[in-house]
């Protein structure tokens, strides 16, 4: 789902500085045109802003971008150097058609080789081989049931997939398939995550496969999950005359876990070694990590309680481990997602919060720390490139302003770190592979997206696409202003609002807070705003977020607070962010609305009933009502089990509040919703009626978490509506 600082360079914004600096443009000089729904939540034309087409790295002194012809839909596949901007004509995919029965789309492969010399499909329920150079395409599975997650080996020899929730590899020379697993069922997956890893450790972006291929392609890891002990939930389809039953295995908070063993498969051989973790005992085993050798492998442990986790290494012969790291924190701790193992077999680099800020750290194979190369109140959010033969770490973090992200590099030793990107905003860096260049995708407050290409002194080389059109000029749109809100406490909660393009400090406005609201999750970024939003400030709406001290703004000190303790913080400071509000006078106390989904459904339910002295009205998307509903893992993290922390689990229940509720709430679920139940705004309905209380329902058919479709559109429709009708008044 699921800092205390002051900065010069950022001020605190007060009604008169804003009379003063907001829109000094003369009349008829400005735009007048104003953003259409159509082109707010439907993409229609006239377009503010297109797409930048997908570029990504092919060696280190070329890149690779997608060009689509808009009249035909036919796209290639253009080389550029970074150098000079050359283009060369690298995969023309309606060309490749040619070569590939009627119905399959060229560029629809579900696998792609290294040099893009090899390609998987999907056709039915198979997997097909295609080389284009060779114009060779031959059918690759045929057996009942689908391939799902397929996976080359590194040398591209070797494809892996699970089938039946069993592991299998396809030797794509010979085409013989070897069964990897036997013993799949309703209940034992293997290479297939269990639905709460899937969700809360291994991550969406997984698409649910636990299996990973060792560098040098002979050998496979994999998690085999028995959900077994799991109770299951039931979703029920309401489709046709009888509907249709749906049984997923969830452990809520408190529940058993899936058991879970790790698997070592060595390829042609086809055997199997299993690490020595007792597969019975009540905690998480993922995320293993291979040395780029291939033949030394870590896999990491954590307790049920998540407050301990250890590294270990994994005897490729006989499955036994050997404890390399060992971390423990009071609150809780997470897994490490980006370990990198030095080529060298001088260790590993890290990123961990251990001292209340994530940094990086080199530790040895025999878990001593040889350096720490990142320090201070701020947090490291992404390793970027690890340069060994120039001894650079490059990374992405917040060193001098929070709602910023920039691309930075440091030496080995922790020494000469350097900041790359220039402009004010937030950069999303992508590194070629030698490290000397890097793509850089950024926008701010004040500009919209752009994709640079940079030298790694952070010199730019050229623009390469931006995403504004020449159209933008024409509309008076609203601005968006970051800044910080004080607390009583001493705090400053970063925050931005968005003011309408008239905006007139003698005018009385609405306020809409838009929020998520979970332990380290930010929303306040310096990043250009929506269609969307601009669309209600140009309405006259005042569009704002303001980040709590879990946010992540102040680090793992911060986020820590929040430590069996779901709800509270949350709603402290954004009550002391309405206070505040309040004594803007362009500000009508009497319409603040506040909207979220998923986790920023649990807030904004929370800010009508708990927080309805300062929130008036609210819409509830897929929302957590109460955390005992909720999965184990993403839970107990943060709140321990339910009979460890009863108050904590009393307070941070919307039921428990929902007799305060005084304002305009509207509750919106997905009745398949198979990640926060429908079962949560059902027992918050429940309490609301018994209490006598008036609130507005929104039921989505056959949506999961986040709807889509037509049924996006009409809460996209509905949510306008609704803060036309009560913030607006129209």
């Amino acid at each position: 789902m699921l800092r205390k600082r002051s900065n010069p360079s950022i001020l605190i914004l007060t009604s008169a500085f804003l009379i003063a600096t907001t829109y000094p443009l003369l009349a008829g000089e400005a735009p007048q045109k104003k953003i259409s729904y159509g082109q707010a939540y439907e993409n229609k034309e006239p377009r503010l802003f297109k797409t930048i087409p997908p570029v990504s790295w092919f060696d280190d002194e070329h890149y690779l971008v997608r060009e689509r012809d808009e009249k035909t839909r036919a796209s290639k596949l253009i080389k550029v150097s970074a150098k000079n901007g050359e283009k060369t004509l690298f995969l023309d995919y309606r060309a490749m058609e040619k070569d590939l029965p009627q119905g399959i789309d060229a560029e629809a492969a579900v696998a792609v080789g290294k040099n893009h010399d090899l390609f998987i499909y999907e056709m039915g329920d198979d997997l097909y081989l295609f080389r284009p150079k060779a114009r060779l395409f031959r059918r690759l599975t045929a057996a009942s049931g689908r391939e799902r997650n397929p996976r080359l080996s590194p040398d591209s020899k070797f494809l892996a997939y699970t089938r039946n929730n069993n592991l299998y590899a396809c030797d794509l020379e010979t085409g013989l398939e070897y069964q990897i697993t036997t013993d799949g069922s309703e209940t034992v997956y293997n290479g297939w995550a269990s639905w709460v890893y899937y969700e809360e450790i291994l991550g969406r972006g997984s698409r649910y496969a636990a299996f990973w291929w060792s560098p040098d392609s002979r050998r496979i890891v994999f998690l085999r999950f028995d959900d077994g002990p799991v109770p299951v939930f039931h979703l029920v389809r309401s489709s046709g005359t009888h509907g249709e039953l749906e049984i997923q295995r969830y452990p809520k908070s408190g529940d058993p876990n899936p058991r879970v063993r790790v698997g070592i498969a060595t390829l042609p051989e086809n055997n199997i070694i299993w690490a020595d973790f007792d597969e019975n005992a009540d905690h998480y085993v993922a995320w293993p990590f291979w040395h780029p050798s291939g033949d030394r492998l870590t896999i990491q442990w954590m307790n049920r309680g998540q407050d301990n986790l250890k590294i270990y290494e994994i005897d490729l012969r006989t499955g036994k481990k050997q404890e390399i790291f060992d971390e423990k924190q009071p609150s809780w701790v997470e897994f490490f997602e980006d370990l990198y193992f030095f080529k060298d077999g001088s260790g590993f680099l890290l990123r961990s919060d251990v001292d209340g800020w994530r940094h990086l750290y080199h530790y040895g194979l025999d878990g001593r720390l040889k350096a720490r190369l990142t320090e201070g109140p701020w947090q490291v959010a992404a390793i970027s490139l690890v340069d060994e033969k120039n001894r650079l770490v490059y990374f992405q973090a917040n060193r001098e302003k929070t709602p910023e992200l920039h691309l930075y590099r440091v030496g080995f030793d922790g020494h000469g770190l350097e900041r790359l990107t220039k402009e004010p905003g937030t950069h999303r860096a992508q590194l070629s592979p030698g490290g000397s260049y890097f793509l850089d995708s950024y926008s701010s407050a004040s500009s919209p997206l752009r994709l640079d290409l940079c030298r790694t002194d952070g010199t730019t080389i050229r623009t390469i696409e931006r995403s504004e059109t020449p159209e933008r000029a024409e509309y008076a749109l609203g601005r968006k202003e970051l800044f910080f809100i004080p607390t009583e406490d001493g705090l400053e909660l970063p925050a931005y609002w968005i003011l309408p393009p008239d905006f007139n400090p003698s005018a009385s406005y609405p306020a809409l807070f838009q929020i998520y609201g979970g332990p380290g999750s930010s929303t306040v970024s310096d990043t250009y705003p929506s269609l969307a939003q601009l669309y209600l400030a140009q309405e006259g709406i005042i569009v704002l977020s303001v980040d709590h001290r879990g946010s992540g703004h102040f680090g793992k000190k911060g986020t820590a607070l929040m430590h069996r303790n779901l709800g509270k913080w949350e709603m402290h400071d954004l009550m002391e962010a309405v206070r505040w509000l309040r004594k803007q006078p362009f500000i009508d106390p009497s319409r603040i609305g506040i909207t979220g989904g998923s986790y920023g459904g649990y807030v904004t339910c929370l800010a009508l009933t708990y927080g309805a002295e300062a929130f008036t009205h609210g819409i509830a998307s897929s929302s957590v009502t109460d955390w005992k509903l909720y999965d184990s893992v993403y839970t107990e993290r943060y709140m321990d089990s339910p009979s460890e922390n009863k108050p904590g689990y009393e307070f941070g229940s919307v039921l428990t509040h929902a007799s305060k509720l005084k304002g305009v709430l509207l509750i919106e679920h997905g009745d398949m919703d198979d990640n926060v139940h429908m079962q949560n705004s059902v027992q918050l309905i429940d309490h609301l009626m018994d209490e006598g209380k008036t609130f507005e329902y929104m039921l989505y058919p056959n949506q999961r978490h986040g709807f889509g479709g037509k049924k996006r559109d009409h809460a996209s429709h509905l949510a306008v509506d609704f803060w036309f009708k009560h913030l607006l008044r129209r």
